[in-house]
């Protein structure tokens, strides 16, 4: 039902929030059900990413793709997430930060069952345990839920910046391992579908918060 507006014409339908997630949990789900499927079976999707990653390990330079592999070490990157739950913290939130720590306690707890469990080898070694990228799902979760808490602190355009940069550092990170020999492709895409379900959350309760937060009414000064 349309609620009027404060002329008595008819307003606009209300957004159902959550409404997006409900389809894209599943989405996510279900392609990293079949990146698993097809590593752990050996399937056609693992001898088209293995013929790519080998065809692409030691390309371009070796220092800064070394540099953006290490940008999935936790040395680096829960230091960039510990200051974005503070901020949020000190700003009033308490729910985001709550998920934001959850999500990131939850990658070693899912990552490291996966690894022995496929107990896949790398490009340069025949030690398992690569599917899926514990760097990859490290970056993912810790910058993409640093933006998520940031953002709706900041005017824009910086607010709509913050998850652009957590898309690219990610997205480095992922570049970095592949070139550098430290995982397949399939090993950083299996761990940015995980890392996209354990973010959901905190993107939804960070949605909700900036709703309130605009429809909370300002105090104006002058004629009206």
């Amino acid at each position: 039902m349309r609620q009027t507006g404060p002329t008595g014409r008819p307003g606009t339908t209300p957004p159902v929030p959550g409404r997006p997630a409900l389809f894209l949990f599943p989405a996510l789900l279900a392609l990293f059900a079949l990146t698993t499927w097809q590593v752990a079976a050996d399937g056609p999707l693992r001898a088209l990413d293995e013929r790519t990653g080998r065809a692409v390990v030691g390309d371009g330079p070796a220092r800064p793709a070394e540099f953006l592999a290490d940008l999935g070490n936790m040395q680096i990157a829960l230091p960039v997430l510990g200051c974005a739950i503070v901020l949020a913290l000190v700003r009033g939130a308490r729910r985001a930060p709550l998920y934001a720590a959850l999500a990131m306690g939850a990658v070693p707890a899912l990552v490291v069952p996966l690894k022995a469990w496929i107990a896949r080898p790398g490009p340069l070694t025949d030690a398992p345990g690569y599917f899926p990228s514990g760097h990859a799902a490290t970056a993912a979760v810790a910058y993409g839920a640093a933006a998520l808490l940031v953002a709706p602190y900041l005017r824009r355009p910086w607010s709509w910046m913050m998850p652009v940069a957590a898309v690219l550092l990610t997205t480095a990170t992922g570049i970095g391992l592949v070139l550098r020999g430290y995982h397949w492709p399939l090993d950083v895409l299996g761990s940015w579908f995980l890392c996209g379900m354990l973010l959901l959350p905190l993107g939804l309760s960070c949605r909700s918060r900036r709703r309130s937060s605009s429809r909370t009414p300002r105090c104006r000064t002058g004629p009206s």
